[in-house]
């Protein structure tokens, strides 16, 4: 089976500086990627290539089977789930109308597009999946950013995506609206075993239980790559953060600490 993502032997130069150096990376259907490491280290700047918003310079992306550079982009991203916290909404659209905007991959409603019953159903759907029933005609200046965050899931997964882009999706929430969104994320993978995630985040503490493969990036370069068991670690993750600290997982979540100084 043709992998969801392939990038191979990247590299992504601007002004000179390398902002990806030979960077290789391979998801398959079901697999839930994290990718970590310190600001500046690349990890937008590699969810950018996978979202198909930007060109390698080096190298070559492959996003469900189409190659960047040999497909129009704006079509490839209307098939991709892509989060992201800070959402330029500026309307005061309902949370179900937020939803509704998945299907054209716009900010706004689309004037005169009709939604079908069938359409309607399952954004109804989504927000029931993603604990906001509640809240579905609140408006999006009311909503708490956790469930802002929440309500951005429903929206990317309206178009029924193979691929689900996550940047930060805990950005500025508090632990209780982060937990919420965690369980969401678990839930979310769990109804649907074929979907393939990317998250993005440089706390341990927003890696979900259902992570099961981590990169950690380190100024442009791969310092690891594989089962997040094996590169969620004490080790690497020192080395990736470029300080000493303890790694341990319990239910399923990690957590790190500082080694003792003396």
């Amino acid at each position: 089976m043709t992998p969801v993502l392939q990038v191979n032997d990247v590299d992504l130069v601007r002004d000179g500086k390398y902002l990806l150096q030979s960077v290789s990376l391979t998801v398959r259907e079901g697999e839930h990627w994290a990718l970590l490491g310190a600001n500046g280290a690349g990890k937008s700047t590699l969810l950018g290539l996978l979202g198909a918003l930007t060109h390698p310079t080096r190298g070559t992306v492959d996003v469900l089977g189409h190659r960047l550079g040999r497909v129009d982009m704006r079509t490839l991203r209307s098939f991709l789930g892509h989060i992201n916290p800070r959402h330029p909404l500026t309307s005061p659209l309902s949370v179900l109308e937020v939803v509704l905007t998945g299907l054209t991959n716009t900010t706004e409603l689309v004037p005169r597009r009709r939604v079908s019953a069938e359409e309607r159903e399952r954004a109804e759907e989504l927000i029931r999946m993603l604990g906001l029933s509640a809240k579905r005609e609140s408006r999006w200046p009311t909503l708490s950013q956790g469930e802002r965050g929440r309500a951005l899931i429903a929206r990317a997964l309206m178009p029924a995506p193979r691929l689900l882009l996550l940047d930060e999706p805990a950005t500025g929430l508090d632990v209780a609206a982060r937990e919420q969104l965690l369980s969401s994320v678990d839930a979310l993978r769990r109804e649907h075993p074929a979907l393939a995630t990317v998250l993005v985040t440089h706390h341990l503490e927003e890696l979900p239980a259902s992570t099961t493969h981590a990169m950690l990036l380190r100024e442009g370069q791969c310092l690891a790559a594989g089962d997040a068991d094996e590169v969620v670690t004490t080790d690497h993750i020192s080395k990736c953060f470029d300080h000493p600290v303890r790694i341990t997982r319990t239910d399923g979540r990690w957590a790190a600490r500082a080694e003792p100084a003396f």
